[in-house]
Parts: structure tokens; C-alpha cells; sequence
């Protein structure tokens, strides 16, 4: 500066020696060149300007408004001192506490667990994260991973964490607003999770997922190394579905099922569902006379029992959880079935809820995937005869036996393999395109080139539906 800056300038340099603790250089900057005015105007420094204008002495301004929006208060992160199951908070006198089987001994003792929360668990009535239920899910789950568990945490809530904020008071419909809802809560529930964790020293990982993903083999194997890669560097997975991008037409549904794939997926020894619901009844708990249902070992297990639908938060309601029980199962994952306040016991001894026992005939992890996960480029239709051979007898799918081939795919695709009926038998990996396979069909094979006298779909890459039905 020039010689100009006489004593004031002198008197502000030995005010801030005087006065303010020394800091950085920010706070040179702020006494300095362009903003020197507002600073020396500060009565925390004991002086005021005189230069060759006159500033009026403004009166302190409150701090503006910025609106009524509920704003999310995170909650605090105080070091956690002990690692304890949180209490249940139903008696042994309840219907859904006190069982005990073989199948709950061994969700007890899984080495790789994975836990679904329900979007009702996470959030407030209005709809807002609530810091201290993540807290005692934190708790729970932090005391399972003490005892050497790989736990992989399924997150629902991103929709309804951000109803709140936006000022929704009803879960959106349109695909825009429930995209926008997703992008906001799912900022809100990561910052939870991570600050949750964060009392017990511990990371977390956030991994977003699409159906899509799981459809495409490539992509579904790069989400299973990335959550085995997590949890071997002691982070915790946070899956959720990607609800910002993802389209009515390309969605799991639910969570519940996102936790069956992914059960899957990460070869877990077991899987449980959390939910407002302490299990299942064969109808509204509600309702006088509700019976409630312990074990599910088989599908004639399940029936005459009603399950209802999502509620004003969530997606999935108890029918979405038993569907996606029974997917576990035909994985060979055991499920237990409770609400989140009872997941201290849940994660404790599996003595609460309902079980559902894995299914000893259980599928491949391939078959698993074509038929549950993966996307179909198109479609089969058979006749009759092709039908039975190929899902009661476990044949291989001839040329001859197919009536109809739509949708345009290549080689190696995965189809569907439809009945004459319309209904969907199972899905397979089609062995030529569907460009050829079009000059095939109904052609016995010894009158095919010989080029083209394989089967349409071996049977070693066919999975049908037929042994989902109850026995």
C-alpha cells in the first residue's frame, strides 16, 4: 500500500495484536484490501472508520428467516462405552417371543447376516429421520458384528426420509417426485448411518443399486465384489435401491425383495427382515382371533393366510416380506421375520418372530439368478408336448416344440420360456439368435442343418418355476 495509510492503519495492526488472538491468514485478509471497510467497522475492534467518506453506524439486523421447512437436525455422536443387545420391547408372554428351532439356532449363529430395516423403523410420523431409532438399530447391529458376524445392512427410507423435508405429506405417485424425495432422504439417511456408526469407530459404505443391476451378470458381479470388499476392510454395507434413477419399469418393488437378491448375491448364511410387524398372523394382528405363525418349513404352510399391502411410508407390506421369505428360501437362506423393536432378540438368539426354513432343494446360484434377477431379451412359446418335456421330464428345448419366438436377441441371452397357455414356465440361455432361430421353429432336428441340431436351451441352462408352488 502506499505511504498514504498513515497511524490508522498503525492502530489497526496493534488493535488486532491487542485485542484477537492470532489466527490465520484469513484473518489479514479480512483487515486488508478489498472488505478492509466492513472489517474496521467492527466494535470488536475498538475503533471506527475515517476515511473520506462518512459510514453511518447501521443498527444490528436480526438474522434473516429463511422459511418454516422442517430441517433435519442430526443427532449427536457420543463414543459408545458398551456393546449390548438393545431390550425387546414385547414380553415372553407374547405370542411372537420364546421359539425355538434348528433353523433359528443356526440365523443365531450365521457368519454373514443380512438385515433389512423398514422404512417405518427410520423415520418420525412426519416423516423425517429419526436419529435415535438408527441409534438403537446401530446398537443391535454393532453388538451381532462383536461376535465375528459379516453384517450387510438393506436400507429402506430414502422416499420417506425425504417426504419431510419437501413438505410431502403423502408418499408421492408421480416417478419425478418420488426421484426427488429419493435424492433428498437418501442424503439424510447415509449422514445417519455413517454419524451412528461413528460412535463405535466404524465406517460405513453406501451401495446403490437397480434391477437392472442385478439383471446383467457383469454388473451384478461388480456389486458383489464391491460389498465383499467392504465388509473384508470392516465397513459397513448400506444397500438401498437407487430410487433416484431408477424407473417404474426397471424397480425391485421393494426392499424386501432387494434383500432376498442380495441375500443371494453375497452368499448369506441367513436373513432378516425388520418391519413394524412383530410377524406373521393369518390375518390383520388387529383383528380378534389373529393366529400367529411360528415356522414356515413348506409353501401349505402359508395357506389361508392374508397379508396386506405397504403402508403410508413404505412399499412393501407383509405380503412383499413373505414373498420375498420364500425367494430367500429357494436361495437356501433362512429368514426371520420380527419387528424393529424387537431386533435386539432378533440378532440375539432368533427366538422372536417367524421363521421361514430354506428350502432343501435349493436352486444354484445360477439358476437362482436367471430366474429372479436377470433380464429377459425375449420370449419362447411352446406347444403342449415341448412343455411337458421340458418342465415335468427336465428335457433340453428342441426347435420342433417351439410355436413362436419374439423380441430381438442374440446368442447367450437369457428368454423366457412360455406355455401355449401364455403362462411363464421358466427362463433359459438361448443358444442362437433370434434372427435364425426363427427359420427353426417347429423343424425336427434331424431335419435342421447340422450346424443348427443343438438344443434351443439345454436343459443345464433352463430354470422353470415349477417347483415354487407350495408342497
Amino acid at each position: 500500500m502506499a505511504s498514504s495509510t498513515n497511524s490508522d492503519s498503525a492502530n489497526l495492526d496493534n488493535a488486532a495484536e491487542e485485542d484477537t488472538p492470532a489466527h490465520s491468514s484469513d484473518s489479514a485478509d479480512s483487515t486488508s484490501g478489498k472488505g478492509s471497510t466492513p472489517a474496521s467497522d467492527s466494535p470488536a475492534l475498538g475503533f471506527s472508520y475515517s476515511g473520506p467518506f462518512d459510514v453511518p453506524q447501521q443498527p444490528a439486523q436480526p438474522v434473516p428467516s429463511y422459511g418454516v421447512r422442517p430441517i433435519h437436525t442430526p443427532g449427536p455422536v457420543v463414543p459408545a462405552t458398551t456393546i449390548e443387545f438393545p431390550e425387546p420391547e414385547a414380553d415372553e408372554a407374547d405370542p411372537a417371543m420364546g421359539h425355538d428351532s434348528d433353523v433359528r439356532r443356526d440365523i443365531a449363529r450365521a457368519r454373514r447376516l443380512v438385515v433389512k430395516i423398514g422404512s417405518s423403523s427410520l423415520t418420525d410420523d412426519d416423516g423425517r429421520v429419526d436419529p435415535s431409532r438408527i441409534d438403537t438399530i446401530a446398537d443391535a447391529l454393532e453388538a451381532r458384528m462383536s461376535r465375528d458376524t459379516d453384517l450387510i445392512v438393506v436400507s429402506s427410507g430414502a422416499v420417506a426420509c425425504g417426504m419431510g423435508p419437501l413438505e410431502l405429506r403423502q408418499r408421492p405417485t408421480d416417478l419425478a417426485t418420488k426421484q426427488a424425495a429419493a435424492s433428498v432422504g437418501q442424503v439424510l439417511l447415509a449422514q445417519e448411518w455413517a454419524r451412528s456408526f461413528a460412535r463405535y469407530g466404524r465406517t460405513i459404505g453406501q451401495v446403490l443399486l437397480t434391477a437392472s443391476d442385478a439383471g446383467r451378470r457383469d454388473r451384478a458381479r461388480n456389486a458383489q465384489r464391491t460389498i465383499d470388499r467392504l465388509r473384508q476392510l470392516s465397513a459397513v454395507p448400506i444397500v438401498n435401491e437407487n430410487d433416484t434413477v431408477a424407473t417404474s419399469e426397471m424397480r425391485f418393488g421393494d426392499n424386501d425383495r432387494l434383500a432376498a437378491l442380495v441375500s443371494h448375491l453375497a452368499f448369506a448364511d441367513a436373513l432378516v427382515l425388520l418391519s413394524d410387524v412383530d410377524g406373521l398372523y393369518d390375518r390383520n394382528p388387529a383383528e380378534p382371533g389373529a393366529k400367529f405363525i411360528a415356522e414356515v418349513r413348506k409353501g401349505k404352510d402359508l395357506m389361508g393366510v392374508a397379508a396386506g399391502d405397504g403402508g403410508r411410508l413404505g412399499t412393501g407390506g407383509m405380503a412383499a416380506k413373505v414373498t420375498a421369505a420364500r425367494l430367500a428360501s429357494r436361495a437356501g437362506v433362512p429368514v426371520l421375520l420380527t419387528s424393529t423393536e424387537n431386533i435386539g432378540a432378533a440378532l440375539d438368539t432368533a427366538e422372536v418372530g417367524t421363521c421361514f426354513w430354506p428350502q432343501e432343494d435349493r436352486l444354484s446360484a445360477w439358476k437362482f439368478w436367471v430366474l429372479y434377477a436377470a433380464d429377459s431379451a425375449g420370449k419362447l412359446v411352446l406347444d403342449a408336448g415341448a412343455a411337458e418335456a421340458v418342465i415335468e421330464k427336465n428335457k433340453s428345448l428342441l426347435a420342433v416344440g417351439i410355436t413362436e419366438v419374439e423380441g430381438d436377441f442374440q446368442q447367450g441371452d437369457i428368454v423366457d420360456i412360455v406355455g401355449p397357455d401364455g403362462q411363464l414356465l421358466g427362463r433359459g440361455e438361448v443358444a442362437y439368435d433370434s434372427a435364425m432361430l426363427v427359420g427353426m421353429i417347429g423343424q425336427p432336428t434331424p431335419e435342421l442343418p447340422e450346424f443348427a441340431r443343438r438344443p434351443v436351451v439345454h436343459t443345464d441352462y433352463l430354470s422353470s418355476y415349477s417347483n415354487r408352488q407350495p408342497r
